[in-house]
């Protein structure tokens, strides 16, 4: 017998436990069902499985991604025999699920994993999204219901990719609704270039947004054509990419993503070797070192912008489908009420009624008002605002942080895992904002929660600008500036007006600061 003849047996033979979960001929069968400990019913939930090794199963039998796989209640893998670990989530109002399981040669494992609800903050009006998702749009009504998810837009267009390009039929509405209430917009896109990426939500047909060129044009012309159509939401998807500051001078930015995809759940980016803030602008490590310098700078260069008087909410997204994280890791959660409704979502999201989290669930009020409140005060007397917060945290949070014009000024102590609490009251003498927030006690990743801001105005000036983080930010466009690279001189001249605006803006900003 030739051997050309033998190799289509071979091939099927070193495949085949690739094909089959890591098969071979003394595997055994692993039913695998996760059960509502309250219901006894099954449901969906996502499944990291490794082996003895602690190698991470791949299984092409249900949508899998980067470790991790999700089932829709029950679930069947075909596997070599020996000893498996596994954890298995839903959300994050969920217990999580771990233990180690056997699987025997030629047999039929049964193994029923259960999981019970911590808490439902939707029944307070609480209701999640995720808002950087490039999962496939087939899989997504699954993936939304294990990680117990309301709004996870698609992100179909992306640079030189775009999924209606090729003659796929667009779709006369890109909105799909799932039962309870779930929807995937399927015409989200991303800008990504050399100053970084915009997200795009709800516009009816993607932009052309090719270029041979990583620096030109300006992603400042995408963000014109996008801006006027009603509907349009804009997101600033990390805060240390280099073109920050000419977004947020244009004043077309809805949401920026503190919560943002170099948080993963099982680590951070960051460190020195996987370039720090990837090509954005770098931090100093010495003052921030890793893992968990990269969440506070994102933070940190936050706090400069509402320093500065811009009023933008924070956003939360995980590039799941890029980055390992799973869907919904990064989840901004938004009160809407009793009921879920999309349309108010998005408008709540935009009037920072809302907190972000990869962990924590942070709600807090201040004045019994939700976050985004503006609180007024006529000049000549102190205005003294009392706050309450309750928090729930699979990790061990250590305290409550009260951050007030970008500086923690009160840190609460935390005995429990589950806490409802007053902080007290804060005080403002004149104009300015707060939130509050919780960092968890993770060594491996920067987990938190966040509220979005409150502010507060007081008088004749109702907005602080402060003249440092006005000059944070010209600085830092000026520093742009100088990275633009261009040979073609008349593309550098159309890239640099944007900045030159853009610098005008935060010299301005300057002149018009009010505090140090």
């Amino acid at each position: 017998m030739k051997i050309s003849s033998l190799l289509p047996s071979l091939c099927a033979a070193i495949l085949a436990p690739q094909l089959n979960g890591l098969a071979n001929d003394a595997s055994g069968r692993l039913h695998l069902s996760v059960v509502d400990q309250r219901t006894g019913r099954p449901i969906p939930a996502r499944v990291h499985l490794k082996n003895a090794a602690g190698k991470e199963i791949r299984t092409d039998a249900y949508p899998y991604h980067k470790g991790h796989f999700t089932i829709p209640g029950t679930g069947e893998l075909e596997l070599p025999p020996g000893a498996y670990s596994y954890e298995i989530e839903h959300g994050q109002q969920w217990s999580i699920a771990s233990g180690t399981l056997r699987v025997r040669p030629n047999e039929i494992t049964e193994h029923a994993a259960r999981i019970h609800e911590l808490i439902d903050i939707t029944k307070e009006g609480w209701w999640s999204g995720d808002l950087h998702v490039h999962r496939a749009i087939e899989h997504m009504q699954w993936l939304m219901e294990a990680e117990d998810l309301h709004v996870a837009p698609s992100v179909t267009w992306w640079n030189q990719s775009n999924l209606w390009r090729d003659g796929r039929p667009m779709p006369a509405d890109p909105l799909i609704r799932f039962p309870g209430g779930r929807c995937n917009h399927i015409m989200a896109g991303e800008d990504e270039r050399s100053g970084g990426a915009l997200l795009y939500f709800h516009l009816d047909r993607p932009m052309d947004i090719r270029s041979e060129n990583w620096e030109f044009p300006s992603p400042m012309k995408f963000l014109a054509q996008a801006r006027p159509q009603q509907r349009v939401h804009v997101d600033i998807e990390k805060p240390f990419w280099w073109d920050v500051p000419i977004w947020l001078a244009s004043g077309r930015i809805d949401t920026i993503g503190i919560a943002n995809n170099h948080m993963c759940r099982d680590s951070m980016f960051g460190d020195a070797k996987s370039g720090g803030e990837a090509w954005g602008k770098p931090r100093d490590m010495s003052r921030l070192p890793h893992p968990h310098g990269n969440g506070y700078w994102s933070q940190e260069i936050y706090y400069h912008a509402l320093n500065a008087g811009l009023r933008i909410p924070p956003s939360a997204g995980s590039a799941s489908g890029v980055l390992p994280n799973p869907l919904g890791y990064n989840r901004i959660w938004v009160h809407v009420g009793d009921r879920f409704d999309r349309e108010q979502w998005w408008r709540n999201l935009r009037a920072g009624r809302s907190f972000v989290s990869n962990g924590p669930l942070l709600r807090a009020e201040a004045n019994g008002q939700l976050p985004g409140h503006v609180f007024k005060q006529p000049t000549g007397s102190p205005l003294k605002i009392p706050l309450n917060a309750e928090l729930f945290s699979r990790d061990p949070v250590s305290q409550f942080e009260i951050v007030k014009n970008g500086a923690v000024v009160s840190k609460i102590p935390l005995a429990q895992w589950r806490r409802s609490a007053s902080l007290g009251e804060l005080e403002f003498q004149e104009s300015g904002w707060f939130l509050i927030r919780a960092i968890a006690d993770n060594p491996a990743t920067f987990r938190f929660a966040s509220t979005a801001p409150f502010y507060v105005e007081i008088g004749a000036q109702p907005n602080r600008i402060s003249k440092a983080s006005a000059q944070f930010f010209l600085n830092w466009v000026r520093e742009r500036m100088e990275r633009v690279n261009l040979k073609n001189l008349a593309q550098k001249e159309a890239v640099l007006k944007h900045h030159r605006d853009a610098e005008t803006f935060w010299l301005e900003r300057t002149n018009q600061s009010n505090a140090d």
